[in-house]
């Protein structure tokens, strides 16, 4: 792997992470640098950081509290 790739991978532990644990990038990496770019976006997706996902996590957020503040007002009416 070149040693820009590496000095890049060094800067991003998160990438070094996603890297060590999908292999495949590293012979990627090696034969194509420019897929570097690529791999962001894998990374991306593999952490949950969409745009998407972190809507997804918000919503089923807002659910949790909606559910438990429905059962608090069912619980407080029994009283």
């Amino acid at each position: 792997m070149r040693r820009e790739i590496q000095s890049y991978l060094q800067g991003r532990p998160d990438m070094l992470m996603f890297v060590r644990e999908n292999p495949g990038w590293y012979r990627k990496l090696s034969r194509s640098p420019e897929k570097v770019f690529e791999i962001e976006q894998e990374a991306k997706i593999f952490y949950g950081r969409t745009f998407p996902q972190r809507m997804d996590r918000l919503n089923e957020g807002i659910q949790f509290a909606n559910m438990l503040l429905g059962m608090m007002n069912v619980m407080g009416d029994n009283n």
